[in-house]
């Protein structure tokens, strides 16, 4: 709702959907050529169709909770090492 109220688009997607490589980087903001490494090293399961690689929907939301929580608790860990380092962060 927030994108609609900006007046970006959106689209709805089944979850078991499959998505190309590129809307798989507009999904996490990054490039596609990172999306294809992360395919290739094996941390994003994929299928192939002729030369095409296809991403489930649940796979990549799924990568993508798990890095935000990665994320978080590092974020954290960098906190409660400020805060002992007296940093000024609180």
């Amino acid at each position: 709702l927030n994108n609609m109220a900006k007046g970006k688009s959106i689209a709805l997607l089944l979850s078991d959907s499959e998505i190309s490589t590129q809307q798989a980087a507009d999904i996490l903001n990054v490039s596609r050529p990172h999306i294809v490494k992360l395919l290739k090293n094996g941390i994003i399961p994929h299928r192939k169709v002729g030369t095409h690689r296809r991403i489930k929907l649940d796979d990549l939301l799924s990568y993508e909770d798990k890095l935000k929580k990665s994320t978080r608790k590092n974020l954290n860990v960098l906190t409660k090492e400020a805060q002992k380092l007296n940093l000024g962060y609180e």
